[in-house]
């Protein structure tokens, strides 16, 4: 039965995210760099470690919605459904709001409540970091990834002279 409401999912989701960027991303533009760019930023920025989670996972850069991938580096959250759910409970704690946020919020529920333990977690977690969900990563690929984690997790990072 699960395998069954992932594929149902898994469908929304193949279908309603191409609409989702067409309808609510048209005006942002494409990210200038590629997969195999972000590989030549230095050791430990968020551009390598991005670059690093396009190559162990085999995937593409989704033109304008990059930032989603960045999500999943600062969250921890993988890529399975029920941790793209959570990660959405996350940034809904974090502040962000959009009808294809809420529209996951309540299907992922409806459909996987017995992961709403996970969910409301999520949902904390967010809540206790900063905000970042809006933040244009694409500037900031060259900073410490680390480090840019650990100030949006609110952690204290010590500060080398």
């Amino acid at each position: 039965m699960k395998n069954l409401r992932l594929k149902f999912l898994l469908f929304i989701y193949q279908v309603s995210q191409k609409h989702y960027r067409l309808i609510f991303k048209r005006k942002k533009r494409k990210w200038v760099f590629t997969e195999e760019q972000l590989l030549l930023f230095k050791d430990d920025s968020l551009g390598k470690t991005l670059g690093e989670f396009y190559k162990k996972h085999g995937f593409r850069m989704i033109p304008q919605m990059e930032n989603h991938d960045v999500y999943h580096l600062i969250s921890e959250y993988s890529t399975s459904m029920i941790d793209e759910i959570a990660m959405q409970y996350l940034l809904f704690g974090n502040g962000k709001r959009s009808a294809y946020l809420l529209g996951v919020l309540l299907l992922g529920t409806i459909v996987f409540p017995e992961y709403f333990s996970q969910y409301k977690k999520a949902f904390i977690k967010g809540k206790n970091m900063r905000r970042f969900y809006h933040l244009d990563f694409e500037s900031l690929l060259q900073q410490n990834f680390q480090q840019l984690k650990d100030f949006i997790e609110q952690k204290s990072t010590p500060v080398l002279f």
